[in-house]
């Protein structure tokens, strides 16, 4: 019998003497590397000859054995054939091995001696099997081994090295296969037991996850799935299941790639042996585990969530048994854990209870339990960390794709998800956007959500439950108490809904379903009794559902103005699909999505232009054209601004095809049937908006624009003709020149009688005129003439009532007028001055442009002139012109030009006055009658907005009317004017800056207007100068920090943004700010939570650490400075609030002495102690010693300063007793003694001092010897003693006595030593009465 094989601690292990054990050991090692190549071939020949030739246990042979062990030992030098031989010899042999091993169960055990030859074979069979595994173990770690080990190659050689056909991948597949294979055999018959021996499994097991951390080797899968197999087998077949269960929570908390393999291992072994010990003591492990090693251990707690997420996938059922050992890990303080259990718990929901057949106990008992793992993911929706909140949604949002959801929690989840759309957290609102997408497309209530639906079909199948019930009082049995749908009657629900939803954008004829039809009396029967009742409970769910969806509505149209991109991105697609299922208020929602397209953000820009190409355009040409008309005609102009740089994009990149705008063209000239004035108005307005884009498109209809734009048509929509004015201005050139050459006359005759006209309602009227005063400008090629025309008739018409069409100037009778021509007089005059300028400064550009181009071609000329002569004489005037100034003088005569010709609009520098001019005294006078001006409020404005385009045109008209302005600015009765006024303001001090500096302190008190559309517009003004370097921030900016806490929403979140930008322009203007907006703040009349706000938001926009250390020491100085306890409260709070740094805490510490005074205050003393708690969380070693000194420091200040004011409390007090007790009056019996009744009066009152102050003073210095008291004194000296023995209050201000008192109490007691004996009897008989 040979020798036993012991598996030895490693490969030169074998060559230890071993005889007297009696095991296979080596006796004769061959030194491989001595011998030649050819050599170790015959060598290698020699031992697969006698594997092969041999018996199979031939292994075991001594000399077998030991060249075996040789070539193994050498194996990294082998070449690759003799590696292949080696392999293929010890692979086969065992291969050969394993099914001999079955027969030996055959043999018959009735002869003794037989029996012992079995015995003797069985053990030569488990020494080969020993060996063969052993050998084929070490080659393959031997071979991986190298094959990791880095490779330093010569550059010269690296291109000639041998291709060799060894493969050992799939030799390394094989070899582990079949060790996986022998794992799976009957190996009992081998060891006599059911489990091997120990050293075997330790050995495989050992090796096979050392395997495991060779990333490399996981990459073949045949290889992964053998050693998944190795891992199964020894854990679970033959119950190595601690030692492996250890092992594998090793690999997973070290290497997050093992996390999938070893999840595959636990699953294939549980499945294949039908045996879950393996998972079991794996997820007890993890149980057991500290929940605070998790917070250490981040990268560990993240393997091991993976792992258990993969172990739920696999094998739910399993996991589901044993969660309740993972949920108190949900109480740990690692977010990471938490996400792996949600998760986990969405696995089980949506895969462990699928079968929930079987006992009605145990099917009741997989219900209770899904129930609460349910309950535990809407719990953990408020978890503290918002990766959980955010991994919880997703979950859920999994749950509706897989269909795992009830139809009764549907809306309870529905709600959740639409409370985390306000949450502080981007990543939890996004995942909130993205589950109610995805509720929403796999919905099971119909792809029609609209709540007047749901109510008709509703009360309809009420009705008819209400026939076939058979009394009133009936329970319904197929909803529980919070009124949830049973799954188990589903399938009456799903006889009146769609199969499925489609991801496309469907028209609503299409989406109509019969079902939701509530004009039709007549419903489907669906069945029985409980079919009803189920589909009624199914409805009501549904309108729930649709309801809460509808009620994030106002949530998302904030969510568009978000900061963050992923939620306006995610908010945009939540109302497309909205807008799939008819969402009431989801259309409306949309179109506030438009002003978004101006977004610096190219990523919503991208979605707000994919949003509008998805729900507006269509393949139909006339579809589209009716979607974008309707969106022109009842957008606002913010919305029309946006539309139009939509549109503008769209076409440039094709999207709005040539039959699209062929199609608004039918729409414009009436040719589509039923076509409305306003429709085709909208049409027009599209084709405006094209013709930006796309020049000539209006130039084909001129004549339709003309006829219909002008025509009957606009009588009955007036905004039409406004259309038809803008599509005038916006014509090519070549167009304007083509309607000049055919229509001029007519043209011109349309615009002159709309602006001074009265066939257009007032309202419209402005609009219009607006328009068609700047057409006329556009086109008309001297536009000054027929202004001069339209004003001389303007005027005309309003003072030719009283008698005459010319205005006397100097006639001074009263004229009377109506208010309403008046005012569109005003408004013409003044708009035509403004177009005016504008024009001037057009032709302006157009000089300097064309002498830019003529310089230019000059440039050019003279480089392609091939006469040097000429070039050279040409440059040496050009430099002498230079020289000269002449380029400089002409550039100025130029603008003096343009200046003279701005100036002559309204004033002119002449005596001779023009037709503007004429009007403007006339209007300023006009502007100061106030009392007239309250009678019409509507010519105030008018004639307000006249007067200030007038001050925009010309400095000296608005610096005479600048007081008028400001003074009409604040008094004003109608808030219109006022508006309208502080609008103006912005204009005027962008024109002249200079003129409106003095002024800067008026402007900002437009911020305190009684109105909130001029506090609106203030703030919008001054946004607007400040932000654009037009304006300084001086002293008043705290009037915009009010604005931040206005009663009115928009008014507040506009002053948020105001300061929000200003934050990012340089350094941060802000930080200079703060610290006079917070003494200014503290001056005024604000609640402390407003000032808290205020000054939180402000802080917040301070980000850098160097600027926050720096305000720390200007806080703290402002303390020395300040008396009032309630700006203490005020500049600590804002201490509070900074971000502190190390260097800032120091310099905190380091100012004690500036605040110390104010540490008596418990409101300032909270704030120091919130600064301490922040500043612990990311102290050091270092400071928190100076953080336990300072708030140890910190107490015992405020302890003594509260302890002097109570103090000095209790000695006022006292002090007013003894004041109150002096001032009684003497005994009225002693008339007869007047005069020493006067004398002991006095001296009474010197007594009751000396008395009191003798005790303070034995009280001091600590002796007890004194002359009697009076007994009139024993009161107050009582109350003395008292006081100091049960307080210890009086021995501050006793130590404090100095001074004058001290002089008294040297008085008192020259008096007591006198011996005034005679006084003291008396206030002895005194007291005795």
């Amino acid at each position: 019998m040979a020798p036993h094989f012991i598996f030895p601690r490693n490969l030169r292990a074998l060559e230890q003497d071993s005889s007297e054990d009696n095991n296979l050991t080596v006796q004769n090692s061959i030194n491989i590397s001595s011998l030649s190549s050819s050599q170790l071939e015959e060598f290698v020949k020699g031992i697969s000859f006698d594997l092969s030739d041999r018996e199979i246990l031939c292994v075991q042979d001594q000399d077998v054995f030991d060249r075996v062990y040789s070539l193994v030992c050498g194996y990294s030098t082998l070449p690759h054939s003799c590696k292949l031989n080696l392999v293929e010899s010890l692979r086969s042999n065992l291969a050969v091995l394993l099914p001999n091993v079955d027969s030996l169960s055959r043999v018959s055990n009735d002869d003794d001696d037989e029996h012992v030859l079995v015995i003797d074979r069985v053990a030569s069979y488990r020494n080969a099997f020993k060996v063969y595994s052993y050998f084929l173990l070490n080659i393959v770690l031997a071979e991986d081994s190298s094959n990791n080990a880095p490779k330093v190659v010569a550059a010269s050689n690296r291109k000639k090295q041998p291709v060799h056909s060894w493969n050992w991948e799939p030799q390394r597949a094989r070899i582990l296969n079949l060790i996986a294979s022998s794992l799976e055999i009957n190996l009992e018959l081998l060891f006599g037991s059911s489990d091997p021996d120990e050293g075997y499994l330790s050995f495989i097991t050992k090796n096979a996850f050392s395997m495991f951390e060779n990333a490399a080797l996981l990459k073949d899968s045949n290889s992964k799935d053998a050693l998944c197999r190795i891992i199964g087998a020894c854990s679970t077949k033959y119950h190595y299941t601690a030692q492996s269960s250890v092992s594998i929570m090793h690999l997973i908390h070290k290497y997050d790639f093992v996390v999938i393999h070893m999840a595959d291992a636990v699953a294939g072994a549980e499945k294949k042996y039908s045996d879950g010990s393996l998972a079991t003591s794996i997820v007890r492990e993890i149980g057991r585990t500290n929940p605070k090693d998790y917070v250490k251990d981040t990268v560990g707690a993240e393997n091991v969530g993976r792992f258990l997420v993969e172990l739920a996938e696999r094998i739910p059922k399993l996991i589901s048994t044993n969660i309740g050992i993972l949920v108190p890990h949900f109480g740990g303080e690692s977010y990471k854990i938490r996400n792996a259990l949600v998760a986990v718990l969405g696995k089980l929901v949506s895969k462990a209870f699928k079968d929930i057949d079987g006992e009605v106990s145990t099917k009741n008992i997989r219900l209770r339990t899904k129930q609460a793992m349910l309950e535990i993911l809407l719990e953990r929706c408020r978890d503290v960390s918002a990766y959980t909140r955010s991994r919880v949604l997703q979950v859920w949002g999994e749950l509706c794709e897989e269909h795992s959801l009830s139809i009764g929690l549907w809306t309870e989840v529905a709600e959740v998800a639409a409370g985390r759309l306000e949450d502080k957290s981007a990543i939890v609102r996004k995942s909130a956007l993205n589950l109610l997408i995805m509720m929403l497309q796999h919905n099971p209530f119909g792809p029609q959500l609209r709540v007047a639906s749901f109510e008709a079909t509703l009360d309809q199948y009420k009705k008819k439950l209400k026939e076939l019930e058979p009394s009133e009082g009936s329970d319904n049995e197929n909803t529980n108490g919070d009124g949830e749908v049973d799954n188990l009657n589903f399938e009456a629900v799903e006889k009146v809904q769609q199969e499925s939803v489609t991801d496309t954008f469907m028209s609503q004829e299409e989406d109509a379903i019969p079902m939701q039809n509530g004009s039709d009396s007549s419903v489907p029967d669906v069945g029985n009794l409980e079919q009803t009742r189920a589909l009624v409970a199914s409805l009501e769910a549904g309108l729930r559902f649709s309801k809460c969806i509808e009620a994030t509505m106002p949530t998302l149209v904030q969510l568009m103005a978000s900061s963050s991109a992923t939620d306006v991105e995610n908010t945009i697609l939540l109302l497309m699909r909205c807008k799939q299922f008819q969402i009431d208020g989801s259309e409306e929602c949309l179109r506030k999505m438009l002003p978004l397209a101006f977004s610096q953000d190219k990523s919503i820009f991208e979605a707000v232009e994919n949003a509008f190409g998805t729900i507006y355009i269509r393949k139909n040409p006339t579809e589209t054209a009716k979607n974008l008309l309707s969106l022109a005609t009842d957008s606002n102009i913010g919305d029309l601004a946006a539309l139009e740089f939509i549109v503008g994009t769209l076409v440039s990149k094709g999207d709005i095809s040539s039959s699209t705008i062929s199609a608004l063209w039918d729409f414009f000239c009436f040719n589509v049937g039923g076509t409305t004035a306003e429709q085709s108005r909208g049409a027009l307005s599209i084709l405006c908006m094209v013709e930006k884009t796309s020049t000539g498109v209006l130039g084909s209809h001129l004549q339709d624009i003309i006829d219909i734009g002008f025509g009957r048509w606009s009588k009955l929509d007036p905004l039409l003709a406004r259309t038809a004015c803008l599509a005038i201005e916006r014509l090519s050139e070549d167009d304007k020149t083509k309607l000049l050459a055919n229509n001029s006359v007519r043209i011109f005759g349309i615009l002159e009688s709309l602006i001074t006209g009265f066939w257009l309602p007032a309202k419209i009227w402005y609009a219009a005129a607006d328009k068609a005063i700047t057409a006329v400008y556009a086109i008309h090629p001297t536009p000054e003439t027929i202004a001069a025309d339209m004003i001389k008739k303007s005027l005309s018409s309003v003072f030719k009532d009283c008698g005459g069409s010319d205005i006397d100037t100097s006639s001074s009778m009263p004229i009377t007028v109506q208010a309403a021509k008046l005012s569109r007089c005003l408004f013409v005059i003044t708009h035509i001055a403004m177009n005016q300028l504008v024009y001037i400064e057009s032709c302006a550009r157009k000089i300097q442009k064309q002498k830019l181009a003529k310089e230019k071609k000059d440039i050019e000329n003279q480089c392609t002139d091939s006469n040097g002569t000429a070039s050279t004489g040409t440059q040496k005037d050009n430099d002498i012109n230079a020289e000269l100034g002449f380029a400089a003088s002409e550039d100025a005569a130029l603008d003096a030009m343009f200046e003279k010709a701005e100036k002559e609009i309204v004033s002119g520098g002449s005596n001779e006055k023009n037709l503007v001019g004429i009007c403007a005294p006339f209007l300023s006078k006009l502007c100061r009658n106030f009392g007239l001006l309250q009678k019409y409020p509507e010519l105030q404005a008018s004639a307000m907005l006249a007067l200030c385009r007038l001050m925009i045109i010309d400095a000296d008209f608005c610096d005479a009317n600048l007081q008028l302005l400001f003074t009409v600015a604040e008094n004003a009765h109608s808030e219109i004017v006022r508006s309208n006024c502080t609008i103006a303001l912005g204009d005027l001090a962008v024109r002249f800056p200079n003129l409106l500096e003095p002024w800067t302190e008026k402007m900002y008190a437009r911020l305190q207007d009684r109105s909130v559309s001029v506090r609106k517009n203030a703030v919008l003004v001054l946004s607007h100068l400040i932000l654009n370097d037009m304006m300084k921030v001086k002293g008043y900016i705290n009037e915009m920090a009010v604005r931040l806490e206005d009663e009115d929403e928009r008014i507040s979140n506009l002053a948020k943004l105001f300061f929000l930008e200003l934050s990012k322009k340089g350094n941060n203007p802000i930080y200079n700010l703060l610290p006079d907006i917070l003494s200014k703040l503290s001056q005024q009349n604000l609640s402390n939570e407003s000032f808290c706000n205020i000054m939180q938001f402000l802080i917040a926009s301070i980000k850098k650490d160097r600027q926050m250390e720096a305000l720390v020491e200007k806080l703290c100085n402002r303390f020395s400075g300040v008396t009032d306890v309630r700006q203490w409260e005020h500049i600590s709070y804002c201490l509070s609030q900074l971000s502190f740094t190390e260097k800032g805490m120091k310099k905190l510490i380091d100012l004690f002495k500036t605040y110390e005074h104010a540490l008596s205050e418990d409101s300032v003393m909270d704030n120091f102690k919130n600064i301490l708690s922040k500043a612990k969380k990311f102290a050091k070693l270092e400071l928190k010693t100076y953080l336990e000194e300072f708030e140890d420091k910190l107490n015992k200040f405020h302890m003594e300063k509260k302890e002097q004011e109570i103090t000095a409390r209790n000695a006022q007090i006292h002090q007013q007793k003894i004041d109150s007790r002096g001032s009684f009056n003497v005994d009225k019996n002693s008339e007869d003694h007047s005069k020493s009744n006067t004398s002991s009066d006095e001296a009474d009152g010197e007594v009751i001092d000396t008395c009191t102050e003798e005790t303070i003073t034995l009280s001091i210095n600590g002796k007890s010897k004194s002359k009697p008291v009076p007994e009139a004194s024993s009161t107050a000296l009582s109350e003395l003693i008292e006081s100091e023995e049960m307080e210890n209050e009086v021995q501050s201000p006793m130590v404090k006595i100095r001074g004058v008192q001290r002089s008294r109490i040297k008085k008192s007691n020259v008096k007591v030593e006198k011996g005034d004996i005679s006084i003291t009897k008396k206030r002895a008989l005194r007291s005795k009465r």
